[in-house]
């Protein structure tokens, strides 16, 4: 397994990635802009056969880092990578000059946020736009 920062991604491999980690349809989306935009840099976990893993780390261009989009491919899940993925992000975050790292995550993924991955809980907000 290969993990890079900002590792090359194409728009195809990222859409599949994300709809089979989501459970969704194929979008056509334009991740490489995105990418380019909005984010401090992300994570790419590879291995002989294509692209396995990402993670996206968005910032608000000083000491606050957060977590996207934290996807591994099902045939590799539960083998580490989306620690390795997390563990990367942070050490990259850390040394951009971020002082936070932040994620908000569904119930069910405590264990790995939380336990796994070193994250401390904490209180947050949230208001639904639409």
């Amino acid at each position: 397994m290969r993990y890079d920062w900002r590792g090359s991604v194409t728009n195809s491999e990222l859409n599949a990635l994300h709809a089979e980690a989501f459970d969704h349809h194929l979008f056509d989306d334009d991740w490489v802009d995105q990418l380019d935009r909005f984010s401090l840099g992300w994570v790419t976990a590879r291995d002989g056969e294509g692209l396995v893993g990402f993670v996206n780390i968005i910032w608000d261009g000083l000491v606050h880092a957060f977590v996207e989009d934290t996807i591994v491919a099902a045939r590799v899940r539960r083998q580490g990578v989306g620690v390795r993925l997390i563990a990367v992000a942070r050490d990259q975050a850390a040394e951009a000059g971020c002082e936070w790292l932040h994620v908000d995550f569904e119930d069910h993924l405590k264990d790995f946020y939380l336990g796994a991955c070193g994250f401390t809980p904490t209180s947050a907000g949230l208001m639904k736009l639409r």
